[in-house]
């Protein structure tokens, strides 16, 4: 007997849709909490069903088809779709509820300070904020809002440019008095720290020197996963990172912090708000929307340095 809907397994149809989600079928599987290999039955499933393959496999993971694509998109919206209203259901119309994602450095360092003014304006609404350290936590299905660094085209989202930045050298007040003097032209001597960003428009010491005049060559840099880390070992004396003024102004104002030569170096990139194409927003997020556009306008009042190129 056919299904009503015609469809194939909803069981399997998850599966697909978690596989796609990470492009690989081992973390699909361990999301699902099954072996790898019920991941890849469920699949062949699936292809057998629809007379198509859904994935080719590249390297370490795996590469969605024309066919896959599509399919995926519509799981990933009609999924998103039933756990807001399973949420809803769940909190009852009292409550309001809305996720947004942002990396964790700019979370604490731009967005939660200024939280305040909207829990004094938004009483009844519930923000989950997402830290996303992969595309997994960024992807996930309750997140309306996203706060990303880039150029601001990515699939399926329409994004809103909230403002631009600059970058300099920053490094503790010893270090500086260390080595006062030197010129932009001396950092490549200079012990360098960089971050191994999850965005691949993010600058790294490589690029910045490039984008600044100053020839670097290969670089011997000690290396971070996060941010925050790398400006811990720059408090601590250990060396210079890569500041990107919007995020470490404060940390300069208190003077925990100092800039390093008079190097400044536009951002290619901005930091957008970005939210799904697929789907209708929220009330909340509708809210939380305006709030953080106009938190922009208010950053964007604030000029960058000066001496910045333009």
């Amino acid at each position: 007997m056919r299904r009503y809907y015609d469809l194939p397994s909803l069981s399997a149809l998850a599966v697909f849709e978690a596989a796609a989600r990470h492009r690989n079928l081992t973390r699909a599987a361990g999301e699902l909490n099954v072996t790898p290999g019920a991941v890849s039955r469920q699949i062949k499933a699936v292809e057998s069903e629809l007379g198509c393959p859904l994935f080719v496999r590249r390297g370490n993971g795996v590469a969605l088809t024309s066919a896959g694509e599509e399919l995926f998109h519509v799981l990933a919206s009609g999924f998103s779709k039933l756990a807001e209203t399973a949420r809803s259901i769940k909190q009852g119309d009292t409550s309001r509820y809305v996720a947004i994602a942002s990396s964790e450095f700019f979370t604490s360092m731009w967005l939660i300070p200024r939280m305040p003014d909207f829990w004094r304006r938004e009483t009844d609404i519930n923000v989950d904020h997402v830290i996303w350290e992969s595309k997994q936590n960024f992807r996930r299905s309750d997140v309306e809002l996203r706060i990303r660094y880039g150029l601001g085209s990515w699939v399926d989202e329409h994004a809103e440019l909230l403002f631009g930045d600059c970058i300099y050298p920053v490094c503790s007040p010893d270090f500086a008095r260390r080595h006062q003097g030197a010129t932009a032209a001396d950092l490549v001597n200079l012990p360098l720290l960089n971050v191994e960003w999850v965005e691949p428009d993010w600058l790294g010491w490589e690029e910045a020197l490039l984008r600044g005049g100053v020839p670097a060559g290969a670089l011997r840099a000690r290396r971070f996963g996060k941010f925050g880390v790398a400006l811990q070992a720059a408090m601590a004396d250990q060396g210079l990172v890569i500041g990107w003024h919007r995020l470490i102004a404060p940390l300069v104002e208190q003077g925990e912090l100092v800039r390093f030569t008079d190097l400044v170096v536009p951002a290619p990139g901005g930091y957008y708000l970005s939210h799904s194409t697929t789907r209708e927003m929220s009330s909340s997020a509708k809210v939380l929307r305006e709030w953080l556009l106009e938190q922009a306008r208010l950053e964007n009042a604030r000029p960058l340095p000066t001496d910045v190129e333009s």
